[in-house]
């Protein structure tokens, strides 16, 4: 695949993955609805799943993660350094969508800095 196509694809998958994760936030976490259904009881999955979300996002499991994997993936070479890249940015984006953004940022430049390395 050309270095020009493949970039052309992670664009469209990190717009996918920036639509998807902006859904979790506006769909899931922030609506009306299921704040009020879950204030009730925690009986539906939704709740748990929402539940569950929060945690990692207070914790920063997300932000941790992203920052892990791009600062491996700065200093392993050739394909999986790639792969642990782009693990690393989209766990960053989506950190960045779901309020942990300390961490994320760092993680983003990082990994962003590693798939634009030459080989």
């Amino acid at each position: 695949m050309s270095r020009r196509l493949s970039l052309v694809v992670l664009f469209v998958a990190l717009a996918l993955w920036l639509a998807a994760a902006y859904g979790v936030r506006y769909g899931l976490m922030e609506d009306v609805q299921w704040v009020g259904l879950c204030s009730e009881g925690a009986a539906k999955w939704q709740c748990q799943v929402r539940s569950n979300l929060g945690l990692m996002i207070h914790f920063g499991v997300f932000g941790w993660g992203a920052l892990i994997a791009s600062v491996i993936a700065f200093f392993v070479p050739r394909r999986l350094g790639r792969i642990l890249a782009l693990i690393g940015l989209l766990l960053g984006m989506l950190s960045l969508m779901l309020y942990s953004a300390s961490l994320a940022v760092f993680a983003v430049v990082i990994a962003g800095l590693r798939l634009v390395r030459a080989a």
